[in-house]
């Protein structure tokens, strides 16, 4: 009992420090326009497959909440994904007719609670938010069993009767199921996924606005996306302002005007608003935009998996955790087969599937052959990047006047070459989202290892 116990709840408890905890926190099933491109491309059955599991998850995860007595400041609200654009206001009705055309009652609204005017909206009624971390660490003191941090997990072996777990002090753990749930999978082979998903960078601020705030989670239909919603802060109610979104590692986006857009958004609505915080957060998104859940290959039975939430992770993480828990338990789940990890089907969105697989051969050979185009002295103290050192390609990051960090500048996952991100201070891969520091450590995964160090004779 004890293992379905920790796999249902392992979002929660295994990412408070990740992703969970730089969410915005929206529990809902409203995903986006989604429901019209789910019955356009696998039918009516999968569109309510998905809205079933995902409202089934909110209520699920109120009862929680309510049986154990935890304080996370849940809140019901209702959730509009709204619009400026007249064709995008088309797309909203169709949206409308779909969920309706699946007995679900969403709704078309004409007004918004929002600080500036819209065209039209779609509202999903009782949704709900809360605060993601307090839940977590309620969750953690709940278990009877201890949750082991600082064992890092490198690989799974097949061992007899089941699977040894490696972790990376050389100790391993004998179990007869394992879940991968490392946020983005760290095995490669032979579930293929880096051929399936990418990572998607995004930003939030909170503003204490200095004013009243509006009830509701609000989402834009067209890019750029910009999410809103209050949250307690102490004693008052900050807004977080989400977007700036864009495929981790981008080299033709702009990151270091990521936190700048949204702040002089934020000015415009709120003139004398304070930015009090600022965050970012990386999300896996599947090329068919549905979560991968279930048994991670047939080859590699009773190993489960569950990624590329899309940035929905709050409900979509208790969809996995009840999936995998059945299967375990060989419950039958009606709604498991929407979300199958193993599928290889044509993919439904062929522009993107090109963009993806055209960068990561430009990462992995084009750009390898490329000439930096910056030099070792036009790096100024608190600047990062490729340059060319005795005739071979250099990642260097100048901390101060007399030191300088100087790494391979290769993801240690497939080799994709690295771009410096230089918001954020650090090298991201523009294939599959594996994230180092400036020094070379790992902060993502997929990759399981730093960057080789490279010493400079300067």
């Amino acid at each position: 009992m004890l293992i379905i116990l920790t796999l249902f709840y392992w979002k929660k408890i295994l990412f408070a420090i990740g992703v969970t905890a730089n969410t915005t926190g929206k529990l809902t099933s409203q995903h986006g326009l989604f429901y019209s491109y789910l019955i356009k491309n696998f039918g009516k059955n999968t569109a309510i497959s998905y809205l079933r599991s995902n409202e089934n998850a909110i209520y699920a995860i109120k009862d929680i909440i309510d049986k154990e007595h935890i304080n996370c400041d849940f809140e019901w609200q209702d959730s509009f994904v709204y619009t400026n654009s007249k064709e995008k206001l088309q797309e909203i009705k169709l949206e409308v007719e779909a969920l309706n055309s699946i007995g679900f009652n969403a709704f078309f609204s004409d007004s918004v609670h929002l600080p500036f005017l819209t065209l039209g909206s779609i509202c999903f009624p009782k949704q709900a938010q809360f605060h993601p971390y307090k839940y977590c660490i309620s969750l953690a003191n709940l278990l009877s069993s201890s949750i082991y941090e600082n064992s890092k997990v490198i690989g799974v072996n097949k061992s007899k009767g089941g699977y040894n777990v490696i972790c990376e002090n050389g100790k391993f753990v004998n179990c007869n199921y394992v879940v991968i749930a490392s946020h983005y999978p760290i095995i490669n082979f032979p579930g293929f996924y880096f051929l399936k998903m990418y990572q998607d960078k995004s930003y939030l601020i909170a503003i204490d606005t200095k004013e009243n705030l509006f009830p509701g989670m609000y989402i834009s239909a067209e890019e750029p996306i910009t999410s809103f919603r209050s949250a307690i802060f102490q004693d008052k109610r900050l807004l977080l302002l989400g977007g700036s979104g864009h495929k981790t590692g981008d080299t033709n986006f702009d990151i270091t005007s990521c936190f700048a857009n949204l702040e002089n958004y934020a000015k415009k609505l709120y003139p004398n608003c304070e930015i009090v915080y600022r965050w970012s957060t990386e999300d896996c998104v599947t090329l068919d935009k549905i979560p991968y859940i279930g048994e991670f290959s047939s080859l590699l039975p009773n190993i489960f998996v569950a990624t590329g939430f899309k940035k929905w992770g709050m409900t979509s993480s208790f969809v996995a955790a009840k999936i995998i828990c059945d299967k375990i338990l060989c419950k039958q789940n009606t709604d498991a087969f929407v979300y199958k990890a193993t599928r290889f089907s044509p993919i439904k969105n062929s522009c993107e599937t090109f963009n993806m697989l055209k960068q990561t051969g430009f990462s992995l050979v084009v750009n390898k052959i490329k000439h930096p185009i910056l030099s070792f002295d036009n790096l100024r103290v608190g600047e990062g990047g490729i340059v060319s050192y005795n005739g071979r390609k250099v990642g260097i990051y100048r901390k101060s006047e007399n030191e300088t960090i100087a790494v391979k500048p290769y993801c240690t996952h497939l080799g994709c070459e690295l771009s410096w991100n230089s918001l954020e201070k650090t090298w991201d891969c523009p294939c599959h989202g594996s994230r180092y520091d400036y020094t070379g450590k790992l902060l993502t995964e997929p990759s399981k290892k730093n960057l080789e160090s490279v010493n400079l004779e300067l």
